[in-house]
């Protein structure tokens, strides 16, 4: 799941649960800290068109980047074989409906994690729309069918889709209800949370589009890919794991948190030989406001951040002036790993390269972990 969509989200939701096709689980509300963090993260939001537009705050020192990761980033690699659909198939959606797919001549995926599957899949010529967070080349020219990351119903209805793919982020509900009540097809698949999410997601995907046996392919790659990173991670002379703490800021807001056990980084961490430094510190839930207190307990040897928040904030040199990071093993070492923004949490068939990013920067020569 894109980090942004799932705030936007949260934002709209207050204290609603899943029920209403949101993100995260059914809680009470946290007060007047709570309500604060959350219009903070709203006005990010707004501000920086989901953290894939910002385009401002470029000072400081660059961040590392291995080798032609931006074009990795930006391209999905579709299978060999374009796949032959057998159709039609009803299917489980993750809301209690069962739908049947008849045809994937017109397909609109809501989410990029989503659109990436279809893409990879092998039915990119198939898609004639994009959710906001589909950032890479292949769908970038498609009409955008979100706004602030809310579906506009009468834009994908006015595009005619034989099948559309959500997710339990996607809202709002209204606009779920009225593509369905207008007869289209509508699966909702359940969001991914981590590396072992990535097989499921395929697999359900591929059996609504009439091709599990492409499914059961690219999720043996995916696997395999994600498996030779790991085996790439060197050994840790000292015997420790490098404790990485992750950040999401957006400067231009004012929006500073550190990640804790709920934020979605935590495994893709663990899977490149790393603690979770805010998971480990005891931070139980999604995010927290950066303190000097949070920062010195979780006592990051690095942290990792996406590419536009690190720009937001001036980069190398704006980063250390966030109270508390300068003090950490991480900020007196300048130590960072960045990822773009839209790729970092959609565990799906581009997950290797982002642990292989990871990897390259985490343990890159005189580092954490050599």
């Amino acid at each position: 799941m894109h980090i942004s969509q799932a705030f936007a989200t949260r934002s709209r939701q207050g204290s609603e649960g899943p029920d209403a096709g949101r993100p995260f689980p059914r809680r009470p509300a946290r007060g007047r800290a709570a309500a604060a963090l959350t219009a903070a993260v709203t006005l990010a939001l707004v501000l920086t068109g989901c953290g894939g537009g910002e385009d401002g705050g470029r000072g400081g020192n660059s961040a590392p980047k291995s080798a032609g990761s931006t074009a990795d980033a930006d391209r999905v690699e579709p299978l060999a074989a374009p796949p032959a659909p057998r159709l039609p198939v009803t299917v489980d959606s993750a809301d209690g409906a069962k739908v049947t797919i008849g045809s994937t001549d017109r397909i609109v995926p809501l989410t990029g994690s989503l659109s990436e599957i279809v893409f990879t899949l092998g039915f990119g010529t198939q898609v004639v729309a994009r959710d906001i967070t589909a950032t890479f080349e292949q769908a970038e020219k498609l009409p955008v069918v979100t706004r602030a990351h809310d579906v506009s119903a009468e834009s994908v209805l006015s595009l005619k889709p034989t099948i559309v793919l959500a997710d339990t982020t996607t809202g709002p509900a209204e606009a779920i209800d009225q593509i369905r009540d207008a007869g289209i097809p509508l699966l909702v698949v359940e969001p991914a949370k981590e590396l072992a999410d990535v097989g499921r997601r395929i697999d359900t995907v591929a059996e609504a589009l009439g091709v599990p046996s492409a499914g059961t392919e690219l999720k043996e790659r995916t696997e395999s890919r994600i498996a030779a990173v790991q085996q790439s991670i060197p050994d840790h002379a000292d015997g420790e794991k490098p404790r990485v703490a992750f950040l999401y800021l957006r400067g231009s807001a004012s929006v500073y948190l550190l990640g804790g056990a709920e934020s979605g980084a935590g495994s893709l961490l663990e899977a490149a030989g790393a603690v979770d430094a805010g998971k480990e510190s005891g931070l139980d839930k999604d995010f927290t406001a950066i303190t000097s207190e949070a920062l010195a307990k979780a006592a990051p040897d690095a942290i990792l951040l996406m590419t536009k928040g690190f720009e937001s904030v001036g980069g190398m040199d704006g980063l250390v002036k966030i109270p508390g990071i300068a003090e950490t093993p991480a900020g007196m070492d300048r130590r960072i790993v960045t990822v773009d923004d839209g790729v970092l949490l959609n565990y799906g068939p581009r997950t290797d390269r982002v642990l292989a990013e990871i990897v390259e920067q985490l343990y890159a020569k005189g580092g954490q972990g050599q």
